[in-house]
């Protein structure tokens, strides 16, 4: 599988949790200033103390009246916004095992293309930053800091899926996914739109996509993603910010930032270059979250 599928299922597919925890999310807000922990880890605001709900929708907004309209009106809302800042919550259950793993973190997300994912990892009392998704919308790092590695990609040759990028506008859903309105009741709330998306060529990367849409603006809350084997990859969003400006350095990662880390780059070793070594064990020096603008 290449690196882009191995990522995509990571954030989209079935790839195991990179954190597991239990309880409520570990953080309060990601926009809030990043707290320092023990070590010199940064770690998010004081955890709460129970398990935020999801944004709340008007009861009376409109319908639409297929589900064609709703991605439209859902590729409409994210082309009309420049940021969006959130909690998230992803579930893994493995369908064969029976077995879920949850994982708490952050997720920001600016035009063009640019994102950034971090996963983290309850110690004691801190929450501490475990692995980053950081793209600046040409080039994708995965920062591993247990493994005290770096994988760098080239977005240029792998574009993000769609699935990913609609949400900093890029792309048509109904281009590779056929879309009809899901009234089952098994994702969102009582008034929420849910949107079963399949594939219009298939993918092991998912059978179906689900996206629970806010019947007020149409953002997205939830996204549910099942795969061919049926395992099931739940993203639960919270207190999104679409507001609060966010510094263009959130998205940029230096590699010199951490010296002792092995940093694999698939594109140089495609052009022939070697790999690098492997560096001998290092205290980990994590890479701080992003803080908005003042």
């Amino acid at each position: 599988m290449s690196l882009l599928g191995i990522i995509t299922r990571t954030l989209l597919g079935l790839a195991p949790s990179p954190a597991a925890t239990s309880g409520s999310p570990l953080h309060a807000a990601p926009t809030a200033p990043a707290a320092t922990a023990s070590a010199g880890t940064p770690a998010p605001a004081t955890a709460s103390t129970g398990t935020p709900a999801p944004a709340t929708t008007s009861a009376g907004a409109h319908a639409p009246a297929s589900a064609a309209e709703v991605v439209d009106r859902v590729q409409q809302f994210y082309a009309g916004i420049k940021q969006v800042s959130a909690q998230f919550r992803q579930a893994v259950t493995n369908d064969t095992f029976g077995s879920t793993k949850t994982s708490d973190g952050s997720v920001w997300i600016m035009k063009p293309g640019k994102m950034r994912w971090d996963y983290l990892e309850k110690r004691k009392n801190d929450a501490v930053v475990k692995k980053s998704f950081i793209s600046n919308g040409t080039s994708l790092y995965v920062v591993e800091h247990d493994n005290k590695q770096v994988v760098k990609k080239n977005l240029q040759q792998d574009l993000m899926p769609v699935a990913v990028s609609f949400l900093y506008g890029k792309g048509d859903l109904k281009t590779e996914f056929t879309p009809e309105l899901d009234k089952s009741g098994k994702y969102g709330e009582k008034d929420s739109l849910v949107l079963k998306l399949t594939p219009r060529q298939p993918s092991a990367q998912y059978k179906n996509l689900y996206l629970v849409v806010s019947p007020a603006d149409f953002h997205v809350s939830q996204s549910v993603i099942v795969d061919s084997s049926n395992n099931v990859n739940h993203f639960r969003f919270f207190a999104p910010d679409f507001k609060t400006p966010i510094k263009e350095s959130s998205f940029e990662f230096d590699e010199r930032s951490v010296k002792n880390y092995r940093v694999i780059d698939p594109d140089a070793q495609k052009d022939g270059a070697s790999p690098p070594p492997a560096l001998p064990s290092a205290k980990v020096i994590p890479v701080p979250p992003p803080t908005p603008k003042k």
